[in-house]
């Protein structure tokens, strides 16, 4: 099968957004969003995320507490799980722009409304992906502002960079990504022409005798507006 322009940068867009969906439900769930290593104690490691906060030693495995009530939580973090959970809605515009690729094939579906379905896809996916690098920049702004706090005693042990930082970013780039790439191959593509299968019959062109001066015929092509 011959993939046109618009074609392979429609499959190039579903990958990716595949990708950073993915990446986000991951990103949401993980609760590596921060490490705490304590110099006392090398055997502990203390990690949080936004739904728990778990203890990882060596001796027993990783034991999690969920935050009791969201209420007494930071406000970078109440803000981050709504819009980490509203961030999946990215796979609405995936449906979306699904029927408006090339590959899909409808009856009686035009080119101009396939257009519009992978312009109304993409924006979705852009959305999505501020819904999704927002709060993981807000989460690793708040965590260097508490990292440099100056008021802190350099005894006690800061938090840092978890694994669902950078796992979030890259989450964002596939989902931006994708929804510019699904913008750009409406860009490619041009005005329905109708096919000969939806054309009607063309009627042959119709003939009339005419007579010469010397008494012979010959035809000539009689007009569609003049009645018999």
């Amino acid at each position: 099968m011959t993939w046109s322009c618009r074609g392979r940068a429609q499959l190039r867009a579903l990958l990716l957004s595949l990708l950073g969906w993915v990446c986000s439900c991951v990103t949401t769930a993980l609760p590596q969003w921060k490490t705490l290593n304590l110099e006392l104690n090398e055997m502990e490691t203390w990690i949080m995320g936004l739904w728990e906060v778990c203890v990882n030693t060596e001796v027993v495995a990783a034991v999690c507490k969920a935050f009791e009530s969201p209420l007494s939580l930071p406000r970078e973090r109440q803000v981050s799980r709504l819009l980490m959970v509203a961030s999946h809605v990215g796979v609405l515009g995936l449906l979306l722009s699904g029927f408006g690729f090339e590959c899909c094939q409808f009856h009686r579906i035009r080119w101009v409304f396939k257009r519009r379905l992978c312009i109304l896809g993409g924006t979705l996916e852009a959305s999505t992906s501020v819904t999704t690098l927002f709060p993981v920049s807000w989460m690793a702004y708040a965590t260097i502002q508490d990292f440099w706090d100056d008021s802190i005693p350099e005894i006690v042990p800061r938090w840092e960079f978890g694994d669902a930082f950078y796992l979030g970013w890259a989450a964002g780039t596939f989902l931006v990504l994708s929804g510019l790439l699904l913008i750009f191959s409406a860009c490619l593509g041009k005005e329905d022409v109708p096919s000969p299968q939806m054309a009607g019959p063309t009627a042959p062109p119709s003939y009339a005798p005419a007579e010469e001066s010397d008494g012979s015929f010959h035809l000539i092509q009689r007009s569609r507006n003049l009645g018999i």
